[in-house]
């Protein structure tokens, strides 16, 4: 079995797991052999328990599920807790995506994707080596609106973090002492220095991005209470994907979806109600509404109205 195959034969198993709770050893095996047919990955060597026990060794290793087997009801379970962990779902919409389109090498005619890709992801390895021993990095960092453009860094890596198909390192700053985002397609020339630095408190930094839409920093002490109206059809979308974990349903009927968030107000915000267009009214707060209709009228005034 190729390495790729172990891939696919480990996330076959989480996702039989996330399917169906306790699951046993045989109708684990009989689900991988039949999933992998279709991927063209036979199943080189008989699936022993053993074989199973180190799957769920190398699944842990790698991906930090941890799967345990329940005596009572006589089968494999991952917690409820793991599985409704953020990180968790994307990465099973990551392993979906992957075996979806490992199931034959024709699938071109049949599967088109954007042809941008993100820049940056190949200092992604280097930052988690960094932010995993917590050595100290220095880079050339590009910023679109300053001038010089391009300046030296020296930061302490925290962690990373993905938004709109482009990946950003959350650090500090040597030059402020401030906990900044940098955009990964935008940093260069990195290197990792041998020097450490003291554990940051990452629950801090989390709970600083947890009522973020994106990845604009704060730009108050406190989120807003932001109560935002939608017509019907819009409405349907913005229950599919919600447009942050904090949304709340506060009318759903056949006049308007109304729903609350709390949310920072940040550029991202207002880019992203913007581009709802007339889909969207802001309820609350009136400083938002205000925002937004500025902005409105400035566009209206450029095209000469």
């Amino acid at each position: 079995m190729s390495k790729l195959g172990y891939v696919s034969r480990y996330s076959l198993i989480v996702n039989k797991i996330r399917q169906k709770p306790y699951s046993t050893y045989e109708e684990l095996k009989s689900y991988i052999e039949y999933q992998l047919q279709f991927m063209g990955e036979g199943m080189q060597i008989g699936y022993s328990k053993r074989t199973l026990q180190r799957d769920f060794r190398e699944i842990y290793k790698l991906f930090g599920f941890d799967i345990q087997y329940d005596k009572k009801e006589k089968g494999y379970f991952i917690s409820d807790e793991e599985m409704g962990n953020a990180s968790f779902l994307r990465m099973m919409e990551a392993f979906d995506v992957f075996n979806s389109l490992g199931i034959a090498q024709d699938i071109a005619p049949f599967v088109h994707t954007e042809n941008r890709r993100p820049r940056g992801t190949e200092n992604l390895y280097g930052l988690l080596h960094a932010i995993r021993n917590r050595y100290v990095v220095t880079c050339l960092y590009e910023k679109f609106w300053e001038s010089p453009a391009v300046t030296q860094r020296k930061v302490e890596p925290y962690l990373l973090k993905e938004f709109r198909n482009r990946w950003y390192l959350i650090a500090k700053d040597s030059k402020d002492e401030r906990v900044k985002s940098f955009a990964l397609d935008r940093l260069s020339d990195l290197d990792i220095t041998k020097k450490k630095y003291k554990a940051a408190d990452l629950q801090l930094i989390e709970q600083r991005y947890r009522y973020c839409f994106g990845i604009v920093s704060p730009n108050s002490k406190e989120p807003h209470d932001i109560v935002l109206s939608f017509d019907p059809f819009q409405g349907k979308y913005i229950k599919s994907l919600p447009l942050h974990d904090s949304q709340q349903i506060l009318i759903d009927n056949e006049e308007e979806l109304r729903i609350r968030l709390k949310l920072f107000i940040t550029h991202d915000l207002v880019m992203e109600l913007l581009s709802l267009g007339d889909k969207i009214k802001v309820l609350k707060p009136a400083s938002l509404a205000t925002q937004l209709r500025q902005i409105y009228e400035a566009a209206y005034e450029q095209y000469g109205g």
